[in-house]
């Protein structure tokens, strides 16, 4: 063979050591675009997130039996382990879309679950004192995760359009549509949801290039509606008034987040091993909210601190993914994403701390939840479908670059 001759499946630009896929594929052209980084952070969440409903399992698995019948301890976890199966391809599968058929199903996603969440209130379970619940034939779902990494993908595509037409009133728009939904879910009432959907606005506005009067009006109109909330909001003003220990007395024992506190503290740095901790028994909804806590006693600190070093992680990822991206949808969208991702696991984890009053909301792919998980793989199958770009383009000797002479 002639030495200048090319044979598919070696060295392109040699001198770069890069290699193109012999095949040419979708399945060939996804493997090479992919951020494999990040499915892999998130394939590590996942694992993790087994281990955790695993050792949670059976506090909720006693809390569910009764005399007549005993509910098998590890039940959640062959659960989630059918929602991993069912959401891993729906993520690998949104993941494959091109960033144009993306943005049109997350607007249509986000049109769909917008009026889910309108029909809570009439086809709604109540459970725990909250109706955030859809009941159908044989399933049930909460619209609000679903509407969340949608809703976000869609704000971020109207205030791209700013840069196209900067007399669109793009911004009264989706503080319209993030006032609506945050409206329909402090009714069921969830207060926690409705921090992540109103911050993820104020972020996406900030990343859009808001003026930072307008920021600072928008943060003393949030200060001044917390302020209401707490005043007029008695779900809120209670859970705030348990965690700075302003509550009235009674004697029914310390509060949710007392206890998420004592477990997690229970272990140490290294824990007290799988299958040992004692305190996660007393933990109300051990296997979803506070599992967290669970992963603190049986695995230790050093386990928790290294669960928030992979979600840092993922942020760093996708913030470095888009540090040559030109697409201000595709920022606003990416960064809205990962924005929504973290501050759900911020929050989940402070409240297991005891950092923030108890809020009712799940550590993302490590708490058990059907709705939770295949939102949570929607969201992401969303951002990969964004951070996806030709490894070779740039690098390409043949593509001319305009140098500004």
């Amino acid at each position: 063979m002639a030495s200048g001759s090319f044979k598919p499946g070696r060295l392109v630009n040699g001198l770069r050591g890069k290699t193109v896929p012999r095949e040419r594929t979708a399945l060939a052209i996804w493997f090479w675009e992919i951020d494999r980084v990040l499915l892999s952070l998130i394939a590590v969440l996942i694992a993790i997130g087994l281990v955790a409903v695993a050792a949670a399992s059976p506090v909720a698995a006693i809390d569910r039996s009764t005399s007549q019948v005993a509910v098998n301890p590890l039940i959640y976890f062959y659960r989630q382990l059918i929602w991993v199966g069912i959401g891993l391809p729906v993520m690998l599968v949104i993941s494959m879309l091109p960033r144009t058929q993306a943005r049109r199903l997350a607007v249509v996603l986000t049109a769909v679950f917008l009026v889910m969440l309108l029909l809570v209130p009439i086809l709604g379970n109540t459970i725990n004192g909250a109706k955030r619940w859809i009941d159908l034939p044989g399933m049930r779902f909460q619209p609000s995760e679903f509407l969340k990494p949608a809703f976000v993908v869609t704000l971020a595509w109207l205030l791209s359009l700013r840069g196209k037409d900067a007399s669109l009133p793009v911004i009264y728009i989706s503080g319209l549509l993030t006032a609506f939904v945050a409206l329909l879910l402090m009714r069921q009432p969830d207060f926690g949801q409705t921090v992540i959907f109103c911050a993820v606005w104020g972020a996406l506005l900030l990343l859009s290039g808001v003026s930072m009067k307008a920021i600072g009006a928008l943060a003393a109109a949030a200060m001044g509606l917390f302020v209401l909330t707490y005043m007029f909001y008695e779900n809120g003003r209670n859970r705030i008034n348990d965690f700075l220990g302003l509550g009235i007395a009674t004697d029914t024992g310390p509060d949710q987040a007392d206890l998420a506190h004592k477990t997690i503290t229970n272990g140490g740095f290294t824990g007290v091993g799988p299958g040992g901790g004692q305190e996660k028994f007393h933990l109300p909804e051990a296997h979803t909210d506070y599992i967290f806590s669970v992963i603190g006693e049986e695995f230790g600190l050093l386990a928790c601190i290294g669960i928030a070093i992979v979600y840092l992680a993922i942020i760093v990822r996708v913030l470095l993914r888009l540090l040559d991206e030109e697409d201000s949808f595709v920022i606003l969208a990416a960064a809205g994403l990962t924005t929504e991702l973290g501050l759900q696991a911020i929050i989940n984890m402070g409240v297991n701390a005891h950092i923030f009053p108890s809020k009712g909301m799940t550590l993302p792919f490590i708490s058990y939840g059907g709705s939770s998980m295949l939102a949570l793989c929607i969201g992401v199958g969303l951002l990969l479908a964004f951070t996806r770009r030709n490894p070779f383009m740039d690098r390409s000797p043949y593509v001319v670059k305009w140098s500004g002479r």
